[in-house]
């Protein structure tokens, strides 16, 4: 049997962790899909397999409200600033407040984010930008992909303009791809903190198994790695 699961980017690094484990005691396949959390619940909502879902807290709880997800299981993975990165080596600019974060943004040669309309991240962007009153001049140099991993993974393998380029996403998506560094969290008044949660399907094909799974990505036995990861816990 194959349990499978749907999540948002930003829990990547846990769930595969954590599905090795899972795998040899349970002896049962996990499959898991990573996408932009607005792509995972289009997914799922138009029938995607999915015993297990790990999406924000309030995308969540519109689903429990229509009774798409077993609300019993619905449980906090934790909390996720959204962070800024540069390439592996490159200096990293000031953001330690509203008028530095700006200065860095304005001068960057491109912003590397996820889906400006499906993610999480990515609409931030875009907000921040319309904040700054910079969006008109900087809407050329974004750079978005289908989720934050692809975005900072582009970023880390770029040749020319490293020097000046950033990333913007979920701190947990910089902190597992290689080639990239975290410069730090977004500032007041432009940070962004996101619950991501865990549910099980109501229409899982492995209700228990996913309860378990459920159980372990959200519980006390993983919260260590869960910290690691970038979840911040309340």
């Amino acid at each position: 049997m194959t349990l499978h699961i749907l999540s948002a980017g930003a829990a990547k690094a846990v769930v595969n962790t954590l599905a090795e484990t899972f795998t040899r005691e349970e002896r049962v396949a996990v499959a898991a899909v990573f996408n932009a959390a607005g792509t995972i619940r289009a997914q799922f909502v138009a029938g995607e397999p999915c015993d297990v879902l790990i999406l924000p807290v309030a995308m969540l709880d519109a689903l429990a409200a229509e009774r798409r997800i077993d609300a019993s299981t619905h449980a906090s993975l934790g909390l996720v600033p959204t962070g800024v990165a540069v390439a592996a080596g490159v200096p990293a600019p000031q953001i330690g407040d509203a008028a530095a974060t700006r200065s860095a943004f304005e001068n960057a040669s491109a912003i590397y984010c996820p889906d400006t309309q499906r993610s999480t991240a990515g609409l931030h962007v875009v907000r921040v930008l319309h904040e700054m009153g910079i969006h008109a001049s900087m809407a050329a140099r974004i750079r978005d992909y289908a989720n934050g991993a692809q975005a900072m993974a582009a970023l880390a393998a770029l040749d020319t303009d490293r020097e000046r380029a950033i990333g913007c996403t979920q701190v947990t998506e910089i902190l597992y791809t290689p080639g990239v560094t975290l410069v730090g969290v977004l500032p007041p008044p432009f940070e962004l903190t996101t619950v991501y949660s865990v549910a099980v399907s109501s229409q899982s094909r492995h209700p228990e198994r996913a309860r378990r799974f459920a159980a372990l990505v959200s519980g006390p036995h993983s919260e260590a790695l869960r910290v690691e990861s970038g979840f911040a816990q309340r």
